[in-house]
């Protein structure tokens, strides 16, 4: 779903080089200490967790880089601010997104996608086992989910629009009547549901063929153009943050809870937990061609279901323009 309504308001969706430095090559470094932005979706917390660590262990500075990370939030729009120039990049929710955002008028492009599977999961009580069990049940969604996962849903297994009922980002209607199902990110609701005490299965549908990639790291077409050697630096800087918040994410954190004061430890510890144990960051193409990779067919993928799903009007926006892997194609930041 889109990520500028993630979660509920009380967690943690909301330009140049000279022409000297728009002339190196991609793969080399920025120059020493060029100002870098990058936007995040929501309140910092453990999914963003790589480039914290980055920033936290000096690698953006090894990079030639002095980046600002910002946070989104529930009222700001992050793509507005970055087309305005408050930001070089920004932090998309899935690919999904961006696609349609560029659809409707912003030249923004997909550089590199920190999470090679979508987050978002459905939350079922125990007696549910699988995705195919929620067919008929009452599923709690935003509205957002409707320009996201949920034609893909709809299409493999039959749901219906009759059959949803609006999530208020809160798991107390869950948590009530072992009728309903919810939305959630693997990372999060699920451990508020089981601060409850209930128990709960968590349905993935990246695991059943949901195209998406998350985290993005989405630029304006102009960025791209205008410092590309940033850019590449930013990207390369991120993915070994993301490697070595995996393997020791206490830097990383501690900028997290400076960030976040609603961020406590408990909480980090089960979202860390989650992306290394359902493979969000490490897995498929990833883990022969390295952290953040995005791959043609992927992108395919994403595009040929958003044309199918009539979210995205095909002659308007082409799949070339919605992504490049030239940032990820050769980092070969291995796990």
């Amino acid at each position: 779903m889109f990520r500028f309504l993630k979660h509920k308001p009380s967690r943690t969706s909301w330009l140049c080089m000279s022409a000297l430095s728009a002339a190196i090559s991609f793969s080399g470094q920025a120059q020493a200490e060029e100002k870098f932005v990058y936007m995040t979706n929501w309140f910092a917390e453990a999914e963003h967790g790589g480039f914290y660590q980055a920033l936290a262990t000096g690698l953006y500075k090894k990079y030639g880089l002095d980046v600002t990370i910002k946070m989104g939030g529930p009222q700001v729009n992050i793509i507005q601010l970055m087309a305005a120039g408050q930001a070089d990049c920004v932090m998309g929710s899935s690919d999904l997104q961006m696609i349609q955002i560029r659809e409707g008028g912003v030249p923004v492009v997909n550089v590199a996608a920190a999470m090679q599977k979508d987050p978002q999961v459905l939350i079922a009580h125990d007696d549910v086992k699988s995705l195919e069990g929620l067919k008929g049940k009452t599923i709690l969604i935003a509205q957002s989910a409707h320009k996201g996962y949920w034609p893909w849903l709809k299409a493999k297994y039959g749901f219906t629009d009759e059959q949803t009922r609006p999530y208020t980002f809160n798991v107390q209607p869950f948590v009530a009547d072992k009728n309903v199902a919810q939305q959630g990110y693997i990372t999060s609701e699920p451990f508020a549901i089981q601060k409850a005490g209930v128990k709960a299965n968590v349905l993935s549908f990246s695991d059943k063929g949901y195209p998406a990639y998350a985290t993005t790291i989405s630029c304006m077409d102009k960025t791209v153009k205008d410092k590309k050697a940033a850019v590449a630096s930013f990207v390369k800087a991120s993915m070994e943050g993301w490697k070595s918040y995996l393997q020791n994410p206490a830097p990383g954190n501690a900028l997290i809870k400076k960030d976040n004061s609603e961020m406590d430890d408990e909480q980090l510890a089960y979202s860390v937990a989650k992306l290394k144990e359902s493979g969000m960051i490490v897995s498929g193409d990833a883990i022969k061609q390295g952290i953040g990779v995005m791959t043609d067919a992927r992108a395919k993928a994403s595009y040929d279901f958003l044309v199918s799903a009539k979210l995205i009007d095909p002659s308007k926006v082409k799949l070339s323009e919605t992504y490049t892997t030239e940032f990820v194609k050769d980092l070969k930041v291995l796990p």
